[in-house]
């Protein structure tokens, strides 16, 4: 068996290129697992996802867009009121304060549409530049790519990213090196590879199926050669 390509040889286009045809394959249609059937309900729940996990959003969202349907019911609401039903995420006074003002500007000065461009979604209340990649990216599919904790971790790991040691710096090296067509979809593939493999603390080195690829199994695993993904039979 000839080896064309080990991990001390795969350069970091191969990487990349190895990266999106492995996750193009077995997740071509990898998505936000936050429960929405609009742009308005995607982004309270992405402000209130902050620090927490999409499953307690999920949790506490139902009841929170039966009574605030829609920006104009939330823009009336009371701060109060608000965190009674989001009391049980994390920092729910903020988020509390965030989403009415969120709501309120958003009637005020984007004529109740969310917007499109990522300069115009940092200016509403809540929102940072990681919501606002996710909303560009999920509702109106542009090549943003949205850095949490799970990005970061995991672009690192495999090596996609090299001595990026910030949110941006991650976010700039993924979208130079990405496709443009992939990059909405890469933001999904890496934060659920992170949320159920390549976890924080002890990552399913021994689940993962793409080890071949993976920095971090090459020094954790003090590995010099090994198969990659591309062989041939002699």
């Amino acid at each position: 068996m000839e080896i064309l390509a080990s991990f001390g040889m795969m350069l970091k286009q191969e990487r990349y290129k190895a990266f999106v045809e492995y996750f193009s394959k077995n997740n071509p249609d990898a998505q936000t697992e936050l429960d929405y059937s609009n742009p308005y309900e995607l982004l309270v729940a992405v402000i209130l996802s902050a620090q927490c996990t999409d499953k307690r959003i999920n949790q506490v969202t139902p009841k929170l867009f039966e009574r605030y349907p829609d920006a104009h019911t939330l823009a009336a609401s009371s701060v109060d009121e608000v965190f009674s039903y989001i009391r049980s995420v994390s920092y729910p006074n903020n988020k509390a304060k965030h989403l009415v003002g969120m709501a309120q500007m958003l009637i005020e000065k984007f004529n109740n549409i969310v917007p499109e461009q990522i300069e115009d979604l940092v200016k509403l209340p809540g929102v940072g530049r990681k919501t606002a990649n996710v909303i560009s990216s999920v509702v109106y599919h542009n090549p943003a790519m949205a850095v949490d904790t799970h990005v970061f971790r995991v672009a690192n790991r495999l090596g996609l990213t090299y001595r990026a040691t910030t949110p941006l710096a991650v976010e700039k090296q993924l979208v130079k090196n990405l496709p443009k067509e992939t990059i909405a979809v890469a933001h999904h593939w890496l934060i659920l590879h992170g949320r159920y493999i390549c976890l924080a603390r002890k990552p399913l080195c021994e689940k993962c199926p793409i080890t071949y690829m993976c920095k971090y199994f090459e020094k954790t695993h003090h590995i010099k050669s090994a198969p990659s993904a591309i062989e041939i039979k002699n």
